[in-house]
């Protein structure tokens, strides 16, 4: 028997966006242990130094390692487009997944064109993260990418089917919609509670999840590793981790599990 199938999988965010990539872990792989840690007290990371958020991405790391997990997710764009390689450097050959591999990995699978939009922070588009992941793979691809920094705000209001947010949406879109992308990646952990406006708004679009395919993803690496926990007849545990519950964080967070949070351990770094 390897011990190692019923350690738990780390999942770690800049803040509580993360939340949506654990959802999509839940119903995925059911039987998985999960730690989740959101840097709330640090939040946001994208108007930080390479060198800042490197050192922050070290400090989570570590905390997961120390609680003995089996594989890493980085459920941070942000994160994965600056510390990706730091972390695999630190994690030591466990398996580590992030959102924007998976989500380049996908877009190509779905797109008959080979013309991807993504949609994202600036920091993400900035970084051209998306980019360089989907052109690794396939060099003739064509990558749009649109910043879109009113949706996380409107998000973590709660606008979610507001005509705030559907103005903005249709305004962000607007380049998108002028070209023939036939994929959109929702490049942002935030975005995919705004899949049915989106939808509506661009419906001859395919929507590519980073929550759901960064899931899919992990549910390979761990397949691969047989890494897989089996149903011990044991209940599957859920801690969720913070540096710091500010206002507001759990009506957010319940939000964006689609379930009540319980109990929330908060947990200082640096």
């Amino acid at each position: 028997m390897n011990d190692s199938r019923n350690l738990p999988i780390g999942v770690f965010d800049s803040g509580v966006g993360g939340l949506t990539v654990v959802r999509a872990l839940m119903e995925r792989l059911p039987l998985e242990h999960l730690i989740y840690y959101g840097d709330t007290a640090r939040v946001p990371y994208g108007v930080k130094s390479r060198a800042t958020i490197e050192n922050y991405s070290a400090q989570i790391v570590s905390f997961l390692l120390a609680q003995r997990v089996k594989a890493l997710v980085i459920a941070c764009n942000t994160i994965a487009a600056v510390a990706g390689e730091s972390i695999r450097a630190q994690a030591g050959g466990m398996p580590v997944i992030d959102v924007i591999a998976a989500g380049a990995k996908a877009a190509l699978a779905t797109s008959q064109n080979s013309h991807i939009a993504v949609i994202a922070t600036n920091t993400t588009v900035n970084s051209n993260a998306y980019a360089r992941a989907i052109h690794a793979q396939n060099p003739a691809a064509r990558v749009q990418s649109q910043a879109c920094p009113l949706l996380v705000p409107l998000v973590e209001e709660g606008w979610l089917d507001h005509d705030v947010t559907r103005l903005t949406v249709r305004e962000y879109l607007k380049p998108i919609l002028a070209d023939d992308a036939d994929t959109l990646v929702l490049g942002c952990t935030h975005y995919p509670l705004l899949k049915p406006l989106l939808r509506s708004e661009a419906p001859h679009l395919t929507l590519v999840d980073s929550a759901a395919t960064t899931a899919a993803s992990t549910a390979q690496a761990l397949a691969a590793a047989d890494l897989l926990r089996h149903d011990d007849g044991q209940p599957t545990r859920y801690r969720y981790c913070v540096s710091d519950i500010p206002l507001r964080f759990n009506s957010i967070g319940e939000r964006f599990l689609g379930r009540s949070l319980g109990d929330i351990e908060t947990v200082p770094l640096g």
